[in-house]
């Protein structure tokens, strides 16, 4: 069917062709892709905002880089597991059991503070430990199947049309990504005190937790679904990793490289803007006639950070995916990796600097429009990914390729918690910047064109 399309010149590679298509899925793949949107809005609305509830719990900088490794470690690990769960149970309870676990995860984080500090043993738990716990449960849905998805779009579409495949795709899954976090923001406005304001951004994530786990169980009809059917355990990995394509290896090294990058500093994000520079934004805005007093907090100007960032995402996903068509995709790539490796240095040292020439507030949507540049390369990243992967093992191999890289970026939230808590922010995010550009210039050199694109 996709090479029918580019036979006739069809053009529906853009998001309101996305859309209608979406809309003409079978029943089982909508749900799954609304399940998704849900369950990508709750985890959107509170993850971002995590290290800055768990500062206010009493962790310290260190512990908020630890706690960005075991995200990692999650990441990692819990796709492989997540095919064997399904084959032993089905596609329809695997997803309904991931559904709950991940919305048991939302509450964890919302009764944190109530529970207080707990002695067991003569040990202390603190009520920071209980984020770490809610996020093992909380990451159990969104780290199911992503080497599906990805099997799926590369069998859709034609293999000179990958990054336009992906670029609406990644269009619906980036709209619960720009709508939690300004959604967030609206929420935490509600209370100045952030540890009662964030508990309602909690109580909204569960209610989509539930909402998406009894809407899939309900509608989710798995007859023909055989996701999870290949898993066949660790043998099957170590053929994987063997097997994986000669051209994907300078990509995942590059890779590696600027997602450790980022890795390190990632989960401080949020400090910078609370903690380091404390901005947040007093403004006036006028509307038809009357003028409104516009007063954010930093964490819920962080949150409209995110909002701006996540909108020149998907302005710019799209037509980056068509330019790949004429100039290939490795120079897209290159560019969503600058960005990502010189983002640590804009974002610490970057809004002093424009400063001088507008107000502070304004200097930080400015540079988090530039964060969202960084995104533009992701459609054609995934099908630099996929595209080298014979007919039938596109999912196998997309899955080995994030094991392996998000095997190795795991300890790296926790090198940037040290550096931040024992050396200065500065030096954190100095070393993330040249690590990532290392592996741009890595992948600049030795990455190699998929031929379709040539």
């Amino acid at each position: 069917m996709a090479r029918e399309r580019a036979a006739t010149g069809t053009d529906d590679s853009g998001p309101l062709d996305a859309f209608r298509r979406f809309f003409a899925l079978e029943r089982d793949v909508l749900v799954l892709s609304l399940a998704m949107f849900a369950f990508s809005l709750g985890f959107q609305m509170t993850n971002r905002f995590l290290p800055e509830y768990m500062v206010a719990l009493g962790a310290s900088g260190f512990v908020v880089g630890l706690f960005g490794t075991v995200g990692n470690v999650v990441s990692a690990v819990f796709p492989y597991p997540g095919g064997a769960i399904s084959d032993r149970i089905g596609s329809r309870y695997a997803l309904t059991l991931f559904g709950l676990v991940s919305t048991l995860g939302f509450v964890v984080w919302l009764v944190a503070p109530s529970l207080g500090t707990v002695t067991v043993g003569g040990v202390a738990i603190q009520p920071w430990i209980w984020i770490f716990v809610g996020l093992l449960f909380a990451q159990a849905w969104k780290s199911f199947g992503l080497g599906a998805t990805f099997a799926v779009v590369k069998q859709a579409t034609d293999p000179s049309r990958l990054a336009a495949g992906f670029a609406s795709t990644e269009t619906f899954r980036r709209t619960a990504f720009l709508v939690g976090p300004v959604l967030a923001a609206v929420l935490i406005g509600f209370h100045p005190a952030f540890t009662v304001s964030f508990r309602y951004v909690l109580a909204v994530a569960v209610v989509f937790g539930v909402v998406g786990t009894v809407a899939q169980h309900v509608l989710y009809d798995a007859g023909e679904d055989s996701i999870g059917d290949s898993f066949e355990g660790i043998d099957r990995i170590r053929r994987d990793v063997r097997d994986m394509p000669e051209p994907l290896r300078p990509l995942l090294v590059g890779d590696t490289l600027v997602r450790f990058a980022n890795g390190m500093v990632y989960v401080f994000f949020v400090l910078v803007i609370t903690q380091f520079y404390e901005v947040g934004l007093e403004t006036t805005v006028s509307l038809a006639g009357s003028s409104y007093g516009v007063d954010l907090s930093p964490a819920a100007f962080f949150g409209y950070l995110l909002g701006v960032e996540m909108l020149v995402a998907l302005l710019s996903m799209a037509p980056a995916a068509k330019a790949a068509e004429r100039v290939g995709l490795k120079p897209v790539v290159g560019l969503g990796f600058a960005v990502y490796a010189l983002f640590p240095v804009v974002l610490i040292a970057g809004p002093e600097v424009l400063a001088s020439a507008m107000p502070l507030s304004w200097a930080m949507v400015l540079v988090f429009a530039f964060s969202g540049l960084r995104f533009a390369g992701l459609p054609s990243h995934k099908a630099l990914i996929v595209g080298p992967a014979e007919r039938g093992t596109g999912g196998r191999v997309t899955g080995t390729y994030y094991l392996l890289r998000n095997t190795v970026v795991i300890p790296s939230a926790a090198l940037g918690g040290y550096l931040w808590e024992f050396a200065s922010p500065e030096v954190a995010f100095a070393i993330a910047a040249a690590i990532g550009v290392v592996g741009t210039g890595y992948f600049l050199v030795f990455g190699e064109e998929f031929e379709a694109y040539r």
